[in-house]
């Protein structure tokens, strides 16, 4: 299986550490975020990635020219000089995936531990009963900031609202996706005013009746803020002391 890391973002919430440093780089006890998920995906199996740079490309590039990848994962990039949004990188490197049944879609920014083959099975599940797409969820404490989700007793979407108003719920977005090639059936590109075509408020919400919910129980969190990214350093520790990939 292949997966995308989207990982071009300015990381504007986590200035100013941003200025010089890129979101994906950001050290977790010692260790960039994009290292702890390259290992990740190569537990789990992924033999190939491809990662959207823009925001410092270079020190991004080079990372990964130093690093020694596990298992047999392989690494691709793309530069994109213009951001392109969430589904706009996906649609336009959407080759990068063909012939394949399935592939992950993960956003950089995610600090977790999550289990991707289970993740993997259950959406294999789903595809049986027609799923295009299993979304990672998780309970939110402040849904409205979230992309929110409610589900059926199947475990169906029945509605997905980007940041609402008022929630009907806290099942939140977890930003790691597994989708099926009919995915590019439901992504077309838009003409839009400033260019950013959005997974979560342009693609999503069509997908309504097509997705399936999987409850991600490991951990989970969001490192896109001075203060989640001062969290993680501590809770990182309690996890990976009592966990291993």
């Amino acid at each position: 299986m292949k997966a995308f890391i989207l990982a071009a973002g300015k990381g504007t919430r986590l200035k100013p550490y941003t200025d010089k440093t890129p979101k994906c780089l950001m050290p977790i006890c010692g260790r960039p975020l994009l290292e702890i998920w390259i290992e990740l995906l190569a537990t789990h199996g992924i033999r190939k990635v491809l990662i959207n740079l823009h925001h410092h490309a270079d020190q991004v590039r080079s990372f990964i020219g130093r690093m020694s990848c596990p298992g047999n994962l392989s690494i691709e990039t793309v530069y994109e000089p213009v951001l392109l949004g969430s589904a706009g990188t996906l649609w336009a490197n959407r080759d990068f995936v063909s012939g394949e049944d399935d592939f992950l879609i993960v956003y950089a920014d995610n600090l977790t531990n999550c289990d991707l083959s289970k993740m993997i099975d259950k959406h294999r599940f789903f595809r049986s009963m027609g799923a295009i797409l299993t979304m990672g969820v998780f309970r939110a404490d402040n849904p409205s900031a979230c992309g929110i989700a409610t589900r059926d007793e199947t475990g169906r979407i029945v509605d997905f609202v980007e940041k609402p108003q008022r929630p009907l719920d806290n099942l939140a977005n977890a930003g790691i996706y597994i989708a099926n090639r009919m995915l590019w059936q439901e992504i077309t590109p838009l003409s839009l005013e400033d260019g950013i075509y959005d997974f979560g408020h342009h693609v999503l919400p069509r997908l309504v009746g097509k997705m399936f919910a999987y409850e991600i129980q490991e951990f989970l969190l969001d490192i896109g803020t001075p203060e989640n990214w001062a969290s993680a350093q501590q809770k990182w520790k309690s996890v990976t002391n009592q966990t291993k990939y």
